[in-house]
């Protein structure tokens, strides 16, 4: 059984797919951090100097000074703030996703262009001369092919 699960393991497909998990996982907290710490505060500063992170809407009815003292007090909030981080995150990650498959699209489409063209000619297995693939009779030894 450890054999088995050593050969699954070690498959490409898999180890190729647990790479791309940890280097998506660190690109997401690159990605949040950018979000959070670089376009958020310009954007809340032109807005007034809001602080998206802390807007939300107190379901209670009791007034709280800031979003962690309602959420100290367990009061129900719905955090809009941090949804709209969220949802710059995601816009951001799936420009640059699309960005990444654009330029590899780019990349195999140059690939197949730098490949050479099928070939035109074959060669007669009776006299090994070069003979167009379509012909169906050899002209050197006027072989039937």
């Amino acid at each position: 059984m450890i054999k088995d699960f050593k050969a699954f393991i070690m498959r490409g497909n898999v180890v190729d797919l647990a790479v791309a998990v940890i280097i998506g996982a660190a690109f997401g907290a690159i990605v949040t951090s950018l979000v959070n710490d670089v376009v958020m505060p310009p954007i809340g500063l032109a807005l007034g100097k809001v602080d998206f992170s802390n807007l939300y809407v107190n379901l209670s009815g009791t007034h709280y000074d800031s979003l962690q003292a309602a959420k100290e007090a367990g009061a129900p909030t719905i955090r809009y703030g941090v949804f709209l981080n969220a949802l710059i995150n995601f816009i951001i990650i799936a420009f640059v996703v699309f960005m990444m498959v654009r330029m590899v699209s780019k990349l195999r489409r140059e690939q197949k262009a730098d490949q050479a063209p099928p070939a035109m000619t074959k060669e007669c297995p009776y006299c090994a001369s070069s003979i167009g693939v379509k012909a169906v009779r050899c002209p050197h030894c006027t072989s039937q092919l």
